[in-house]
């Protein structure tokens, strides 16, 4: 019914679908805006070229971010002309680790950007404390975590200055393709994204800053408002599965994720680790259940990032080595899981 909507509409980029999830999500996270992009990697290069643009940023200054995510992190902070620097998360979490943060800040050093990743929120109160000592703005990556929070005011996208977020198809709150936003309370800031995303025009063929075509794009705006209205359902299933998998689990040999059972994680991926993962792979392949492994290499083994090679982080190496994502999705029932659950026990 949507697509017909859209397709008799006849209006296909910028128009009331995107306004509408754009006033919809904001009104979700709890920020006064929503900017509507792309993909989520965009979001994330758009906010540090809006900061340059506004002087709170420039080009060099260095960014800290955890070792150990998913590259687009470490891509966005290049694409900006900025300088990641790395630091190591925890190994029971998989969270960057508040405490190894403060040794890493120079003079330098302007801004934080915590990663969510695999759906749990960071140790916020912590990263806020040492932002606000050193003066830095914290940028949340929260491409995977839509609908985790502290509390009802304390939501994923509204912990910091500004926070992105990817809706690419397999996230908890996915698009029918690729599509990102930007969450955030800063008008100023909000204001130059606005335009920034549209090539730097505010009025049509007048560009009055560098800007690029990153636009979510209207379809799919239409679909993730659809979405957006299952996404704590979404959520609260993904975590009762949790729940189930680590009171169920146990195995000496499989180490399970840390969760407190509160509402800070969506359970976007369920993450265990094993010191014999192919091994463990395999043989959960053999009795039908796919994994997948988020992520095999850290950003400073991979190629494209030569010049880290020879870089040493422990926590993050023996992570990545280690790590197995076993199936949690809203279509598993529920024999499934008990399939997953027994075959894991007898491993």
């Amino acid at each position: 019914k949507k697509m017909k909507q859209f397709l008799e509409g006849g209006w296909y980029i910028l128009g009331n679908e995107v306004k509408q999830f754009e006033t919809d999500f904001a009104a979700y996270c709890g920020t006064k805006h929503c900017i509507g992009l792309g993909n989520g990697l965009d979001a994330l290069v758009l906010i540090f070229k809006a900061y340059i643009h506004l002087g709170k940023l420039q080009k060099g200054d260095e960014v800290i971010v955890p070792a150990n995510t998913y590259i687009a992190s470490v891509l966005a902070i290049l694409q900006a002309d900025l300088v990641p620097v790395l630091v190591e998360p925890k190994l029971e979490t998989f969270n960057i680790n508040p405490e190894a943060i403060e040794a890493k800040i120079t003079s330098k050093t302007k801004a934080i950007l915590p990663v969510h990743l695999y759906g749990q929120l960071c140790e916020m109160i912590a990263i806020n404390e040492i932002a606000q000592k050193h003066n830095l703005l914290v940028i949340e990556d929260a491409a995977q975590a839509h609908g985790s929070q502290f509390s009802e005011n304390e939501k994923a996208g509204n912990l910091g200055h500004a926070a992105a977020f990817s809706f690419y198809p397999g996230k908890n709150l996915g698009a029918l393709g690729d599509a990102g936003a930007i969450t955030t309370n800063d008008d100023e800031l909000a204001n130059v994204l606005f335009s920034m995303r549209n090539y730097g025009s505010k009025v049509k063929y007048e560009n009055e800053i560098i800007g690029l075509n990153s636009r979510l794009d209207e379809l799919q705006a239409a679909f993730l408002n659809i979405k957006l209205k299952q996404l704590d359902s979404e959520n609260e299933f993904r975590r009762s599965m949790a729940k189930r998998y680590l009171s169920e689990i146990k195995n000496d040999k499989i180490t399970l994720p840390n969760w407190d059972f509160s509402q800070n994680h969506v359970f976007h991926l369920f993450v265990i680790r094993t010191s014999n993962r192919i091994d463990l792979q395999n043989y959960l392949k053999e009795n039908g259940i796919e994994t997948m492994i988020h992520y095999p290499i850290p950003p400073h083994k991979q190629k494209a990032l030569v010049n880290w090679n020879q870089l040493s982080f422990p926590i993050t190496e023996k992570i990545h080595d280690e790590i197995l994502s076993i199936p949690l999705n809203s279509g598993l029932k529920a024999s499934e899981i008990q399939h997953i659950i027994t075959i894991l026990n007898q491993y």
